[in-house]
């Protein structure tokens, strides 16, 4: 599998983990929200594999997912999920990359 092949598989994973998250909740905009988590937590998964930091994947995990959960947390004030799902699985898409992407 390629880098590429397998960062588009971490974004697919999870934009649909955070959608899934969010289903039980009620929001003024239904779609709207999902499909902004969605593209949120799908970027995040996307960009992981393909930065180069010069830090451990797993550092680039943390590092990634708690930026582009930064923006969203602000503008809903909902801090704790927002950031904490965003680091952590910033952080298990990292390990994951350590182990199963190639090289760049």
């Amino acid at each position: 599998m390629t880098r590429l092949t397998f960062a588009l598989l971490a974004g697919v994973a999870f934009g649909a983990f955070a959608v899934a998250t969010m289903l039980p909740h009620s929001f003024p905009d239904k779609r709207e929200a999902l499909l902004a988590a969605f593209i949120d937590r799908f970027a995040t998964g996307l960009l992981i594999p393909l930065v180069a930091l010069g830090v451990p994947a797993w550092e680039t995990g943390l590092i990634v997912g708690l930026l582009l959960s930064l923006p969203a947390a602000i503008i809903t004030r909902s801090y704790a999920p927002i950031l904490g799902i965003g680091t952590v699985g910033g952080l298990v898409i990292g390990l994951l990359t350590a182990r199963f992407a190639p090289p760049m």
